[in-house]
């Protein structure tokens, strides 16, 4: 009885993702951006509480928590607050990036929970949790009304819809294909200048971070004596260190902004490499990292961006033989590291009410054309100088080979860059040339010699057909002898079947 085979091998095993109908998929997506709004602004009513609870003179209650957890809510989404002196726009980029990791954590977890694997499939997660956090945004702003703390209702609706959307985007990106699809709209040259250019924009970055923490340590007593002025009860000194470690990426920022060359200003101070002008600052501890004097070694930071240009130009070395291709990709991580820096400039500044330390400024113009050049001239240098070198003849005629077909596009003519090997190799295959000649005729003639040989077996044969069969009677005569000599020796001949006697 024949046996069915299952062809396994033909078969595709695929993952097909959960299938939800159309209320389930609506009540995970407001789940999702309810839950995210809701664990936010739980998250800063607990620090707030924290702060009350442990002041000394401070009356902590549930309801003013929450009221006051609302401003700190639109400050944590970076919008701007007024107030009867001024308004407040220089805020912690601290707990905007922790509100940014949690919305981006809950619109991961949300794709997952859908099985959502495709780009377009992402703008449900995201339209649905920045629609929430503008809607909150702008309704906290217009409840504020003309309070003590306010806001501007349209700066709030898109403010809190900018930072909470561009969060779910980085958190889903993965898990929708985003980054692929990006990645597959540019060519390897474009790409490998892309990822340069963050790795610059991180050592950077990671510099300012050094010179802060070493402005911190070289002014430690003077850091240690603003937190005993702070005051002497706990509550006090952990407001002043949260407000320290919230504006600690603006400091770095700025730190970043000063070992480029470009600096930064509070009110009428500006330090920068080039430049300082002296003046009264807040005593805020963070703000002893500034220096108090200007050094002639100041210019000296400037090496830190430099020695990064260098790196960047070494690592687009090999992107390929061409220079204009490895200028290329210098001139992307170049573009790249400017527009992060401007960003990050942009974010880190802002107006400080109207008093004497008003406003905050990283010049984020100067600072994007400075990180532009920093990377761009010491890059093209090392890329140009460090890169494989090709003969331009040699690029120029290359001829176009379809993908598969290396092995049959062999070149016949072989360049070398040396003339003295070009003679050589044309020799060598004169020479290979003569001597498949001589072994072609050395061929010829073992056929003509193996021809002769079975001419001559031929006529060996021929002549073995013409000679004469012996006759019967010499035979007769042949048998009477030895029968003769076998009698002499006394032995008996032998009879074969037919009875004829046999020797």
């Amino acid at each position: 009885m024949p046996v069915l085979q299952r062809d396994v091998t033909r078969e595709v095993t695929t993952v097909r993702p959960p299938e939800f109908s159309r209320s389930e998929r609506m009540r995970v997506l407001v789940a999702a951006a309810v839950g995210s709004v809701v664990v936010g602004y739980a998250a800063v009513a607990a620090l707030l509480a924290l702060v009350s609870a442990t002041a000394t003179y401070a009356e902590f209650s549930t309801a003013g928590v929450l009221s006051a957890a609302a401003p700190a809510w639109l400050a944590a989404h970076h919008v701007p607050l007024r107030f009867d002196a001024g308004q407040l726009g220089v805020l912690p980029l601290l707990p905007t990036a922790l509100l940014m990791l949690l919305v981006g954590r809950t619109a991961a977890g949300t794709a997952d929970r859908l099985g959502l694997y495709e780009p377009l499939q992402a703008r449900g997660v995201v339209l649905s949790i920045s629609g929430a956090h503008a809607v909150v945004g702008g309704s906290i702003a217009l409840l504020m009304g003309e309070g003590v703390v306010r806001a501007t209702p349209a700066v709030a609706f898109f403010g809190c819809a900018a930072v909470s959307g561009l969060a779910a985007t980085i958190g889903v990106a993965r898990r929708c294909g985003l980054v692929e699809m990006v990645f597959d709209k540019l060519d390897p040259v474009a790409l490998h200048g892309l990822r340069a250019g963050f790795m610059a924009l991180f050592a950077l970055v990671s510099v300012g971070a050094l010179a802060v923490a070493a402005g911190l340590a070289a002014s430690w007593p003077t850091t240690s004596g603003l937190f005993a002025e702070a005051g002497p009860s706990l509550g006090v000194g952990l407001g002043v260190f949260l407000l320290c470690v919230g504006y600690l990426p603006n400091a770095i920022i700025a730190g970043f902004s000063y070992v480029v060359g470009a600096g930064f200003s509070l009110g009428g101070v500006e330090v920068s490499p080039m430049r300082f002008v002296g003046g009264p600052v807040p005593p805020v501890p963070l703000l002893a990292a500034m220096p108090e004097t200007a050094a002639v070694w100041s210019p000296v930071v400037l090496v830190g961006a430099a020695a990064i240009g260098v790196f960047v130009g070494w690592a687009c070395r090999n992107v390929s033989d061409r220079p204009a291709s490895r200028f290329r990709a210098v001139l992307v991580a170049a573009i790249t590291a400017a527009v992060g820096s401007l960003v990050l400039a942009a974010t880190a500044g802002g107006r400080l009410a109207s008093g004497a330390f008003d406003p905050v400024t990283v010049p984020a113009g100067l600072l994007a054309l400075l990180v532009a050049l920093w990377v761009l001239v010491p890059g093209v240098l090392v890329a140009w100088l460090a890169g494989a070198r090709v003969k331009p003849a040699a690029a120029d005629d290359a001829e176009f080979v379809e993908p598969g077909h290396e092995e049959e596009a062999v070149d016949e003519d072989v360049v070398f860059e040396d003339d003295e090997l070009t003679e050589q190799f044309e020799q060598l295959e004169v020479v290979d040339e003569d001597e498949f000649e001589v072994e072609e005729d050395l061929e010829d003639d073992d056929y003509y010699e193996d021809d002769e040989y079975d001419d001559e077996e031929d006529v060996a044969d021929e002549e073995e057909d013409d000679a004469e069969p012996p006759v019967e009677e010499d035979l007769e005569e042949e048998e009477d002898l030895e029968a003769e000599f076998d009698e002499m020796l006394g032995m008996e001949p032998e009879e074969d079947l037919d009875g004829k006697p046999e020797r």
